[in-house]
């Protein structure tokens, strides 16, 4: 194969691996009610950040503990769907490795609730000291 073809095959392979991605993240955007919770409050919180005027490695630690509770949603997504694919029938194995998948997604929305708790509280509470 001569390396022109490799180049043109390596960049088509590269454009659908994001665009298979994107619709991933699509389709469980418009099936999975958890994953449009999260996507609100990153926004929320995103909000949050720029009225607080947090620093740049706030910012940091909050985008990554975003990317970190969707990437788990995403994951709990993919587990579940192929559990449902291999096992349609009620099947208490089965029911464990979607139950771990969710708790999974629930540990780290708490871990970033606190970290998250940790940025703002402080910040808000100055806020409300400056008013009393």
């Amino acid at each position: 194969m001569e390396k022109q073809e490799y180049k043109k095959i390596s960049k088509k392979k590269l454009k659908n691996s994001f665009k298979y991605a994107m619709q991933g993240i699509k389709s469980a955007f418009k099936t999975e009610q958890n994953l449009k919770i999260h996507f609100i409050f990153t926004a929320l919180a995103i909000i949050l950040g720029v009225l607080l005027k947090i620093n740049f490695t706030e910012w940091a630690i909050c985008f990554l503990l975003f990317g970190f509770v969707i990437t788990a949603e995403l994951l709990n997504t993919a587990i579940e769907v192929t559990v449902d694919l291999a096992m349609p029938e009620k099947n208490e194995k089965a029911k464990l490795a979607k139950d771990i998948a969710a708790g999974a997604v629930l540990v780290s929305a708490i871990i970033s609730i606190l970290v998250g708790m940790a940025i703002f509280l402080p910040k808000i509470i100055e806020l409300v000291y400056t008013f009393i």
